[in-house]
């Protein structure tokens, strides 16, 4: 059961930009309250919705940053303004004509769209989510872009609406680290492929552990934002374990990016205030925007 864990060791291997990281300033829900964690999620992402669905949302995240600009030209601008991924898993899927996706966390339906392009007619794509709005702009951005070979339904990742060895690829962008239970989420990927079947994550994952500054780790995660994808970060060894406890081989997690002071928006929570400028930099730049994949057998 191989592992490989990549980091890019020249500084312009490593974009700078990030994404998904907004709102660490709002007054996060406790830790260890999954329905709390779920309401805000549910309330942050509901609200992005609903700003597309009223067309008074313009794009103020840069979720789309990672994607060629003549294939964003081709879709709905609510499903690219949407976008609060943190990277690009059709880049790293290699999708192929007639193969069957799934999208864990589809919101708007950026990468869904996408990926139904790579895959034809003869494929299949397939987008769940569990807010009611994301998923009614998710299927008018269906709708608008004319793409046939995608639907969009609504479910939790720790339960999916799938049946077993349905789909031959899973992707995420920036999701798996909303969910409370992540260890549910990987098993429920595992079901649904087929034999043989891949994951292609970007996900915020945190390089090292949290260790080695004047606060805890629980002071630290506290003080974040879940909604902003960074409170619920896995490490890159926990990633790596609830991979492999979930079956998956050739596990293969890539840094493709570190965060900076300049990619949290607003004024930063108690917690982390008072820490120096060297030390609130080292502290940021643990969380990565990373590419995870892995292989059912």
């Amino acid at each position: 059961m191989a592992s490989q864990i990549e980091l890019a060791q020249k500084p312009g291997d490593v974009q700078t930009e990030g994404c998904c990281v907004e709102g660490t300033h709002s007054q996060p829900p406790a830790l260890n309250d999954p329905e709390a964690i779920r309401a805000e999620v549910q309330l942050h992402y509901g609200r992005v919705a609903e700003q597309q669905l009223n067309g008074r949302g313009g794009q103020d995240c840069c979720g789309s940053d990672f994607y060629d600009l003549e294939d964003l030209s081709q879709l709905p601008d609510a499903a690219v303004n949407s976008s609060r991924g943190c990277g690009n898993p059709n880049a790293i899927a290699s999708l192929a004509a007639g193969e069957t996706v799934l999208d864990l966390g589809s919101g708007g339906g950026l990468d869904v769209l996408l990926a139904a392009r790579q895959v034809g007619d003869t494929g299949f794509v397939y987008g769940v989510d569990m807010n009611d709005s994301m998923l009614e702009l998710a299927r008018r951005n269906a709708d608008n872009a004319g793409a046939t070979n995608v639907a969009f339904r609504k479910g939790d990742l720790e339960d999916l609406p799938l049946p077993d060895d349905s789909v031959d690829v899973v992707i995420s962008n920036c999701v798996v680290n909303l969910t409370t239970d992540k260890g549910k989420v990987l098993n429920e990927a595992f079901r649904v492929l087929r034999r043989g079947g891949r994951v292609a994550i970007s996900d915020i994952v945190v390089d090292g552990d949290l260790s080695g500054m004047p606060v805890s780790e629980e002071q630290i995660r506290a003080g974040l934002s879940w909604a902003g994808c960074i409170a619920g970060a896995l490490t890159i060894s926990e990633f790596t374990h609830l991979l492999q406890a979930a079956g998956f081989h050739d596990i293969a997690i890539i840094i493709e990016q570190r965060y900076t002071t300049e990619d949290f928006n607003g004024e930063l929570p108690p917690a982390l205030s008072n820490l120096s400028p060297i030390m609130l930099q080292d502290l940021l730049q643990r969380f990565t925007g990373s590419s995870i994949q892995a292989r059912k057998p």
